[in-house]
């Protein structure tokens, strides 16, 4: 099957899911983000990109599999949601929090199953911008996807309110 075939045959399964899942392919379209496939490190299941890209790892998946696997179609909405949230806010504990939490409760929802302890704890996590929240998300994502994830990496807020919060220690509410 080509790209294009199965672009479209991907983007029907995931609007298809969900309203989540057509908001995603609806955003993905009107702002014309590539969607494809491409070799990423283990720890990593999809992508997105500076350059308005999202691409599943090719060493999960393969065009056939993505088809088949729910994982592919909330892991589109977790990277979407990136997307929509902007490089500071995705490059930051609070984003990925975001996102995890908007992506695994919609796995839930179209599973019914109860998810992995560090998951379901980080479901119950109030997302806010509080840096205790905040530490202990990023402890569960880490404990949950592995070092390799590397979101001990990442700054708990967006770079710029965390820049601020490191020269004020005023919380993110009043920077």
């Amino acid at each position: 099957m080509n790209q294009a075939e199965w672009l479209e045959r991907y983007f029907q399964i995931v609007s298809e899911s969900s309203d989540e899942g057509a908001e995603a392919v609806r955003f993905v379209r009107e702002n014309r983000i590539r969607v494809g496939m491409k070799r990423a490190r283990k720890s990593v299941g999809a992508f997105w990109t500076l350059g308005r890209s999202f691409y599943l790892n090719k060493v999960h998946y393969t065009k056939e599999s993505a088809l088949e696997n729910l994982r592919a179609v909330t892991l589109f909405v977790h990277e979407v949601r990136h997307l929509q949230q902007g490089i500071l806010t995705a490059m930051s504990i609070y984003g990925e929090m975001e996102a995890w939490q908007y992506e695994f409760r919609l796995y839930k929802k179209l599973t019914g199953k109860t998810l992995k302890p560090e998951l379901e704890e980080l479901l119950a996590l109030p997302l806010s911008y509080e840096r205790t929240t905040l530490r202990r998300a990023q402890r569960l994502m880490t404990k949950f996807a592995g070092f390799w994830y590397l979101a001990w990496m990442l700054p708990l807020y967006p770079i710029h309110k965390e820049l601020m919060h490191s020269i004020t220690r005023k919380p993110y509410d009043d920077i």
